[in-house]
């Protein structure tokens, strides 16, 4: 396996003869580390001949902004991966709980990639999603909502974004996700072929095995999950090296 290295914000895994690429966004605080937080789903997907480009930020409240930081970074690491293999690797985009809305407010709407798979896609309001925003934001003079808000996310999404392939994977119980939301939007778009994909888990399943493990016990990493995670690996991994297409 190749080893991990820092790229333009972000940590790039390079298989020796990459056959496909992943571009990955991470969920609120787990996307800082990807590729620790997120080790046994990315290495996976890199053993299967795909490079892997894990975006690393630290969330704020102007989503639209880092959407666009994001894609910027991942462009670059595209660009550098193209003069290594003298070849462009059309991308399979990824993201987990938040990062799921900053590929989908990316600039070019999701142009200019394979798909996108949604991973536990959240859309909450600053509010639900920072414990005591609503008590402590007036005394602290601080904006209290996120930027594009829910609602305006969805509108944004049934207008602009434009990718058409699109995997949306809800875990059975997960309290987080907001999936149907995002089905919703994306089937009001004209020549949609979005795909709602249930699994087993819960929001944390697709985080690697360690993490899940220090914040919920021993529980977190049975059989069950790590057979999920190979699941996702396959379903991924199909769409970046073309074999869902070819069928």
């Amino acid at each position: 396996m190749s080893r991990w290295q820092r790229q333009q914000g972000c940590w790039c895994l390079w298989p020796a003869s990459a056959k496909g690429l992943v571009e990955f966004i991470g969920g609120s605080y787990l996307a800082t580390n990807p590729q620790i937080s997120y080790r046994r789903l990315l290495e996976g997907l890199a053993a299967r001949q795909l490079a892997v480009h894990a975006w690393s930020y630290v969330p704020g409240f102007d989503h639209q902004l880092q959407a666009r930081e994001g894609w910027q970074a991942l462009r670059a690491c595209r660009s550098a991966l193209h003069q290594r293999l003298g070849k462009d690797l059309v991308p399979v985009r990824v993201g987990h709980s938040l990062g799921c809305k900053l590929h989908l407010l990316a600039p070019d709407g999701g142009r200019n990639s394979l798909a996108m798979a949604a991973l536990s896609f959240n859309n909450f309001t600053a509010e639900r999603s920072i414990p005591l925003l609503g008590t402590l934001a007036p005394s602290l003079g601080v904006v209290t909502e996120f930027s594009p808000g829910p609602e305006e996310t969805l509108r944004l999404i049934e207008r602009y974004y434009l990718q058409p392939h699109n995997l949306v994977i809800r875990f059975g119980a997960d309290q987080l996700d907001q999936s149907q939301d995002l089905m919703q939007a994306l089937s009001k778009r004209s020549g949609d072929q979005s795909q709602f994909v249930p699994m087993k888990g819960d929001h944390l399943t697709p985080a690697s095995a360690g993490l899940r493990q220090g914040l919920l016990g021993d529980w977190a990493d049975d059989p069950s999950r790590a057979r999920v995670i190979g699941e996702l690996i396959q379903s991924i991994g199909n769409v970046g090296l073309g074999i869902e297409r070819q069928r």
